[in-house]
């Protein structure tokens, strides 16, 4: 990359930690500027980090930032992506790339019509746990992939979260907010998806708060917390896919892939690594060992990979195939309230499999 690449984060929250301590480890990265609504917060950050706290205004002008960072909460993700293509900036976000997907498609043009690249999470995918369960089945270990399963099942957020009435509303539920995840794991494993039919349900219209100073207070649902659909691929394998905030637990593995000579194992797509299986037809069942990914990864290893990116290879974790998916997941719900199967409109390229790479390799200046 050269000098190191200049990024501005805008959003502070939790998940900023994660990012902070990718980020340390990799020389070609400086955190340029910060910027939170919490001041203060916004002050400690850069004094740890060597950046100078800012404006959002201030930030995505700044001539020290090429990349900026958004981990606002979803509503702002539009607004901030827009406002740092029009300054020039490459942009990289937290999942998803908006709360809705005409704003994803602008966040995506307008990125386009400047020049600027669109990076978004889940970069969990880029790990080793996706990434060798996709060269094995691109290698041909299990055949022709013919179909998946990709199950999430959890008792619901309010179980562990002091304020969980977002994951209840509008923009909220298991699919959106677990979704990214696995839809991205599966078109890196399967490739791009044409079509989608979807049906939905909800188990009780409140919640039951049960940590924090709130516990034991109600919370309004007014979106379906069960959703199960079938993606069709580009190469005609079908996924079943299961999210759910209804259930408890489950003995069903995270995500299966099954072919003509086999079956893949594959990890938890929230996590960079994990077992991936092997069982042949005939034979007994395998782990494999890491063969492709970024090993020892952490959230913020899509926006390194993306600012290392040259002309001749697209980012791995870019706006395209976050807006791919932010579609297939919109179209689930609509298909849920229709009833009938949904074309999906936007092309994607499958990402390059991410070589195996090693962590003093990709933090390397």
């Amino acid at each position: 990359m050269g000098d190191p690449h200049g990024v501005g984060i805008v959003g502070l929250g939790a998940i900023s930690g994660q990012y902070l301590q990718t980020f340390s480890a990799c020389p070609g990265i400086r955190i340029a500027a910060v910027a939170d609504l919490n001041e203060a917060r916004a002050a400690e950050v850069a004094e740890a980090t060597g950046a100078v706290p800012l404006s959002v205004d201030e930030l995505v002008a700044h001539p020290d930032v090429d990349t900026v960072l958004n981990l606002t909460i979803p509503a702002a993700h539009a607004d901030i992506a827009l406002r740092a293509i029009a300054a020039g900036k490459h942009v990289y976000g937290e999942k998803p790339l908006a709360a809705a997907f005409d704003d994803a498609v602008r966040v995506v043009e307008a990125g386009d019509a400047a020049g600027v690249r669109v990076g978004c999470a889940p970069d969990t995918v880029l790990g080793t746990g996706t990434q060798t369960a996709r060269a094995a089945i691109d290698k041909g270990d299990i055949g022709i992939p013919t179909f998946a399963t990709a199950t999430m099942i959890a008792s619901g957020h309010e179980r562990w979260h002091p304020n969980p009435d977002f994951y209840y509303t509008e923009g909220g539920g298991p699919l959106l907010d677990m979704g990214p995840y696995y839809v991205t794991a599966l078109v890196h494993l399967l490739g791009p998806v044409v079509s989608v039919t979807g049906a939905s349900s909800r188990s009780r219209d409140q919640r039951t708060i049960h940590s924090g100073p709130r516990a034991g207070e109600q919370v309004p649902v007014s979106i379906d917390t069960h959703v199960t659909g079938i993606l069709e691929h580009a190469g005609g394998a079908l996924s079943t896919l299961v999210m759910s905030f209804d259930g408890h637990a489950t003995q069903a593995p995270n995500i299966e892939v099954h072919g003509t000579e086999g079956t893949i194992g594959v990890p938890d797509p929230n996590h960079f690594d994990g077992e991936v299986s092997l069982h042949r037809i005939g034979d007994d069942r395998l782990v494999l060992p890491a063969s492709a990914g970024y090993t020892a990864s952490g959230r913020g290893v899509g926006l390194i990979d993306m600012a290392r990116a040259q002309a001749d290879r697209a980012p791995r974790a870019n706006g395209a195939l976050a807006l791919h998916v932010l579609e297939v997941m919109t179209s689930l719900l609509r298909s849920a309230e229709t009833g009938g199967r949904l074309d999906i409109r936007t092309a994607v390229e499958r990402p390059d499999l991410v070589p195996l790479t090693a962590h003093a390799d990709w933090t390397a200046a």
